[in-house]
């Protein structure tokens, strides 16, 4: 049975922080303003350039504000360095980065739950820390 550790204790390995990387939430930032050149005459163009310029925003604020540190026994998230949820190795079943040549979303599935989130930090580290610690999700079978 895992028991978490306090922030402060020590860890006995290597822990890792990635760094933030901001072309996710600029590009989705810019795709609002390229809608609307794509097709300036569509009304809805500018509700669509609107949200991808919020999203776009709101990946840049998290981008920021948000770390993912790898520890010996979890993955943790921080916000401004205080942790704000753990996901503990030994109750992964697999993980996966989508599209590699450009990697925007990174899946990964516990026993009870799976998650999916923007790829807002340093996708080459994201991958060596993932191979080192986590046995990757088995590939899908052929179409």
């Amino acid at each position: 049975m895992h028991t978490p550790s306090s922030p402060s204790a020590p860890t006995s390995g290597t822990t890792v922080t990635l760094a933030p990387r901001y072309w996710v939430p600029m590009g989705v930032t810019l795709l609002g303003p390229a809608s609307l050149l794509s097709s300036p005459l569509w009304g809805g163009a500018r509700w669509l350039c609107l949200a991808l310029v919020v999203f776009g925003g709101f990946l840049l604020l998290q981008a920021g504000l948000l770390r993912l540190r790898f520890t010996d026994d979890a993955l943790l998230v921080l916000r401004l360095d205080q942790e704000i949820r753990r996901f503990p190795y030994e109750d992964w079943t697999g993980w996966r980065i989508f599209w590699p040549p450009l990697p925007v979303l990174f899946y990964f599935r516990e026993i009870r739950s799976l998650h999916l989130l923007p790829v807002l930090f340093d996708a080459a580290e994201l991958r060596s820390q993932l191979e080192q610690r986590v046995t990757p999700s088995q590939p899908a079978s052929p179409r």
